[in-house]
């Protein structure tokens, strides 16, 4: 087997590892739901993520009515305690997914995740699917504060500087992945079937796969 390019090849979770939607969708409404709101359609939901629960919310409450200011932190810290009790209900990986990272890791190279979402919520999520193990480091919004969440580099870089390797590549479905890599000098491809916050081809990745089964060859081809 020919030496492959990556030494370190960082994901980000929801949109790109994982289908994450329908759990995130049940929360926004439960969240909703306490100030009388109409629920927004599962679907719909997918075009919120990005950016941190908050953000979600704040997407949701503006497109349901507006924002209360004073309902706020409430109504996220409630989002947040559903969130936790119901992450792992529908949520799975992309389709190929795991034989995807099975063929990462049988090329030795070290799998990360850094994501928006927080970090103890992140790892809670991947303890439940048993996927946990699988990954040398999960970077999640919080680990390095909300200062630092991308799209800016900074957790593109934290993951760099702990793998050990400038070797890197990134994995994302949205403007705040390829930014944030783009800011890391790291290349990125981006998932078409992920939770894409403008049209896949304007996200500036350096390569757009629509299924997992074509991560590897894009890979090797950078």
């Amino acid at each position: 087997m020919a030496t492959f390019p990556f030494d370190v090849v960082g994901f980000d979770l929801d949109g790109t590892l994982l289908d994450t939607h329908e759990d995130l969708a049940a929360a926004v409404n439960h969240a909703l739901a306490l100030i009388d709101r109409m629920p927004v359609p599962a679907s719909e939901v997918r075009k919120l993520v990005g950016g941190g629960a908050r953000l979600m919310l704040e997407r949701a409450l503006t497109l349901t009515g507006g924002i209360p200011a004073e309902e706020f932190d409430r109504l996220h810290h409630e989002l947040l305690a559903f969130y936790e009790a119901n992450i792992a209900v529908h949520t799975q990986l992309f389709p190929g997914g795991l034989a995807m990272l099975d063929g990462l890791a049988a090329r030795g190279v070290k799998l990360a995740v850094v994501t928006n979402k927080l970090e103890g919520l992140s790892v809670k999520l991947f303890d439940e699917l048993a996927l946990t193990d699988r990954f040398f480091t999960i970077i999640g919004g919080d680990t390095l504060g909300v200062e630092r969440r991308k799209p800016k580099p900074d957790m593109v870089e934290e993951m760099i500087r702990r793998a050990g390797s400038r070797r890197a590549a990134f994995v994302g479905d949205s403007s705040f992945d390829t930014g944030a890599a783009r800011a890391a000098g790291v290349p990125c491809v981006a998932c078409s079937f992920g939770f894409n916050d403008l049209p896949v081809d304007e996200l500036g990745a350096a390569a757009v796969i629509d299924h997992f089964d074509e991560l590897i060859p894009t890979l090797e081809a950078l």
